[in-house]
């Protein structure tokens, strides 16, 4: 279960460069910490506010997450100030945990110890890519090497690992994406997030588009893509947490191209659900219900109904009972 999640922002801070994709101030759309730095003072206001929040009995507790930036690539005197902000939280029972990104060339033994000791629990890892070329071309300023043995070093100290990977970045293709979906799968980290790649304005990566040197994928296509890779991490039971960038109305003012949409995850599923039941309902001579859960009804259905008409159009639902249960476990259908 989701525990409450507060989110700290800490845009672009520790990162040695800015990867030919990246405007963390776009990305997050709630970057800046209202226009003041993330000091210790401040952090702790935030954690106050949100804690005063009315909410529900939360049974799966709190956890304060710095996002954006590379926290391991922050000077030791600033992560300690940023962690040690949470402390007296911890130690009251107000906050539970941890939550932490970086970059996978910034973990090492010294930086592993640094947060054990202040309940870091949860480190996300900016993986991206596992093809040497690719990394490259982004401008991501890190081997492949460093993140498998970030992930084997953050396993093996205890930490939940969750790896960020992005599709459609320049210089990729199909086999490499599928390639990197196995490899970072076969690392075994605890969730994936794919997020496809966009052409954000002021970032290299519009220059690039601008001058005919990159040319993002299609919605189509990434869907597809982002599609086979959740079925890949599902094949490991790898929890994949999030598919698309995080919506908000400034990042859709700054997308120039590419498969941006504020529901992509949810077309992901929409297209995973419906291949699931157009097998279903092939594989028998006579199907006489098809039984969804309740809460995949929208997915079930796509947008403007499109998965349910693909469906009618090859005939495959002629005479048969639609029928949305409760009971019925989520992403799964029952052909009777």
């Amino acid at each position: 279960m989701t525990p409450l999640v507060i989110p700290i922002f800490i845009a672009h801070q520790g990162c040695p460069q800015r990867c030919i994709f990246c405007d963390q101030d776009t990305i997050t759309g709630n970057a800046r910490l209202d226009d003041e730095p993330a000091t210790f003072g401040k952090v702790k206001e935030i954690i106050e506010q949100w804690l005063k929040r009315p909410r529900r009995e939360n049974k799966n507790g709190v956890q304060v997450a710095f996002y954006g930036g590379s926290f391991t690539g922050l000077s030791r005197q600033r992560q300690t100030e940023l962690l040690g902000s949470v402390t007296s939280f911890i130690e009251d029972g107000e906050v539970d945990s941890i939550r932490i990104s970086t970059r996978p060339d910034y973990i090492d033994e010294a930086s592993v110890a640094l947060l054990k000791e202040y309940s870091v629990s949860i480190v996300e890892l900016g993986i991206q890519s596992l093809d040497a070329g690719v990394l490259e071309e982004s401008v991501r300023g890190h081997s492949v090497q460093h993140s498998e043995d970030a992930v084997r070093l953050l396993r093996e100290s205890g930490f939940k690992v969750g790896a960020q990977l992005m599709c459609g970045l320049p210089g990729d293709t199909t086999l490499k994406l599928m390639a990197t979906a196995k490899r970072v799968a076969a690392l075994r980290p605890d969730f994936v997030r794919i997020y496809p790649t966009v052409v954000i304005k002021g970032s290299g990566l519009e220059k690039m588009y601008r001058n005919g040197n990159y040319r993002p994928l299609s919605l189509p296509m990434a869907i597809a893509l982002s599609c086979r890779m959740k079925t890949i991490f599902d094949c490991y039971n790898i929890k994949v947490v999030r598919m698309g960038l995080q919506p908000s109305e400034e990042l859709a003012g700054k997308v120039v191209a590419g498969p941006y949409h504020p529901a992509f995850g949810e077309l992901v599923l929409s297209r995973m659900l419906y291949k699931k039941t157009r097998k279903a309902l092939r594989s028998k001579i006579q199907v006489k219900s098809l039984t969804v859960a309740a809460a995949d009804e929208s997915i079930f259905r796509g947008p403007d109904n499109v998965s349910r008409k693909k469906l009618a159009a090859l005939g495959l639902l002629d005479g048969v009972e639609l029928v949305f249960a409760k009971e019925q476990p989520r992403n799964s259908v029952l052909v009777c």
